[in-house]
């Protein structure tokens, strides 16, 4: 028996002697840190990643030599919850045989454009729907209901919310991923979000300190430089940050970003200047910090596995997330190089246990420890789909946008006279709006219009005193923009179905309305705002010029 698996069995004999209870956490987590090994010490710190969807020979093999700390899930590895789970329970059956402690199962569920869990789960909107809301309860049942979807499936932590500000509407990584770009709006929003997601054990991870949002490269592909100074970064960048620490948020990732003004040699997820200065010391921050994937080209190009490793070591990150593309082999030498680096002077073992200490207290904290199988059979059950399903319909409801509406074309006086344009391969627009009203005129047109299919809206507008016209990403498709151009701009509304930056591209037309996400409740809402049968209530979360600043928007117009 390893000496981790006799204290643990100890401390079950020491709680059944006493009622059930140890005397405090504090006691169970030193007891278990004194009975680890330097091996098994070090291999918490650890967030692996596997390739399969099952727990395959090699994998379990790799798992009982090492014991990691920690999983990451990629969408290689999930599918339905009834596979999930599985997968979730034979991860930790395997860790708790072998010796080892249960894990940290952690993934990328932001909502919107980052989600690895699809099939049998819910399609969550992107968080800027949220912002724009600016209802902090319901973004903190937002947050409760992602996470109860994750922990129906055996994962306990969440490499989310977002934390950057998308400052850079170039930025090729973030973008709508953000909650916004306005620190005032997005800061409260992220908090509600950490709170309702760890109010049902799932650990919240803000990401990606001290923020990527102004960047105009992407961390995946080469390493970011920032020239901001750390009063810019106060001011701005660091305030979501600060609201995810005041709400006690269970962990902090750290990017991959380059701020000569703070640390010349190493980027922010490598340097101790940024994790044990800024974060620990500065902004007081007490919880976990996991880095960045460490096989992403802003490190890999410059470091090994092993060599970052165990500079992320060094610069004070409780968490190693060695990332998607590093193999079973290499992730073992990089937890092999950290051992070494102790038993060589290089790291002190005390590092090594203050980490260990914050992650077996979160372990603690948020259940982890206590692990117990779940029921595959009835991962669909506990995912909650139909009542998680409302609520996606509230937050479009609370977070449409109704940011211009210079000659009050919203709601609609004249159906009979209105003309709207969309996407044919939208069809849910149509069937949403003929709700409201049979007398509409329609016009389908490809996504990006024909010149032929440009000439026919300009004619049908034409006999019509309202143009109402949906978008999908007009910022990048200039024949959406040609199609706008083309169309009386003071009797012209825009829907932005997709992006709220395609004000920046098109004509500046009389109304805009912004659903920020693509799913089919945002034209069932929109279809009700246009109609006036709702009211509007959200508010731009970022800026789109000096005439539409974060925190414009035309509200409760409507019943």
């Amino acid at each position: 028996m390893s000496r981790l698996k006799y204290i643990a069995f100890s401390l079950t004999v020491i709680c059944l002697s006493f009622g059930g209870h140890i005397s405090t956490a504090q006691e169970r987590i030193t007891a278990l840190l004194n009975g680890m090994t330097l091996e098994q010490k070090v291999a918490q710190l650890f967030m692996v990643s596997l390739y399969s969807d099952s727990l395959i020979e090699s994998e379990q093999q790799f798992l009982q030599q090492y014991q990691p700390g920690a999983i990451v899930l990629l969408g290689r590895n999930v599918s339905t919850p009834l596979q999930v789970t599985r997968l979730t329970n034979s991860y930790q059956q395997t860790l708790v045989d072998s010796g080892g402690l249960p894990l940290f199962i952690a993934i990328d569920q932001e909502g919107g454009i980052i989600a690895h869990l699809q099939d049998g789960f819910t399609q969550w909107p992107v968080p800027m729907l949220l912002a724009a809301s600016g209802d902090v309860t319901l973004a903190r049942r937002f947050g409760r209901a992602l996470g109860e979807e994750l922990q129906a499936v055996g994962i306990n932590m969440n490499l989310a919310p977002v934390a950057d500000l998308n400052t850079n509407i170039a930025n090729p990584i973030i973008g709508r991923r953000a909650f916004g770009d306005s620190p005032e709006r997005v800061a409260p929003i992220i908090a509600a979000v950490v709170e309702g997601m760890q109010a049902v054990n799932v650990a919240a991870t803000a990401k990606h300190f001290p923020g990527h949002g102004d960047t105009s490269v992407d961390s995946h592909t080469a390493l970011p430089v920032l020239s901001h100074s750390l009063e810019r970064l106060q001011r701005i960048e660091l305030v979501p940050f600060q609201s995810a620490i005041n709400a006690d948020v269970a962990a902090i990732m750290a990017g991959h970003l380059l701020l000569p003004a703070i640390d010349s040699q190493y980027p922010a997820s490598l340097s101790p200047a940024f994790v044990q200065g800024l974060l620990r010391q500065d902004l007081g921050y007490n919880g976990l910090v996991v880095t960045d994937a460490l096989d992403m080209d802003a490190i890999d190009s410059a470091f090994s596995p092993p060599e970052a490793a165990v500079q992320a070591v060094l610069a004070g990150n409780d968490i190693i997330l060695i990332g998607a593309n590093v193999g079973l082999e290499m992730q073992g030498r990089a937890i092999e190089a950290v051992v070494a680096a102790v038993r060589d002077g290089l790291i002190d073992e005390t590092r090594i246990d203050d980490s260990v200490y914050r992650i077996l207290s979160a372990k603690e904290r948020f259940g982890v420890l206590d692990w117990q199988p779940l029921a595959p059979n009835t991962a669909a059950e506990r995912v909650q789909l139909e009542a998680h399903q409302l609520l996606v319909d509230e937050l479009f409801a609370a977070g449409i946008t109704l940011a211009r509406d210079q000659n009050g074309l919203i709601p609609l006086q004249s159906p009979e006279s209105t003309l709207m344009i969309y996407p044919a391969t939208r069809t849910v627009i149509q069937r949403a709006c003929a709700a409201y009203s049979d007398e509409v005129r329609w016009l389908a047109v490809s996504q990006s219009p024909t010149a032929e299919e440009i000439d026919w809206a300009t004619q049908a507008a034409q006999q019509a005193e309202t143009v109402i016209t949906f978008t999908l990403n007009a910022y990048t498709d200039t024949a959406q923009q040609r199609l706008i151009a083309a169309l009386p701009l003071e009797r012209t509304a825009v829907v932005a179905l997709w992006s709220p930056y395609d004000w920046l591209s098109i004509s500046p037309v009389s109304t805009y309305m912004v659903t920020y996400s693509p799913l089919d409740p945002a034209a069932y809402a929109a279809c009700a705002v246009i109609f006036g049968q709702q009211p509007v209530y959200g508010q731009l979360p970022l800026t789109l010029g000096e005439n539409l600043p974060a925190g414009s928007g035309i509200t409760s117009k409507g019943l």
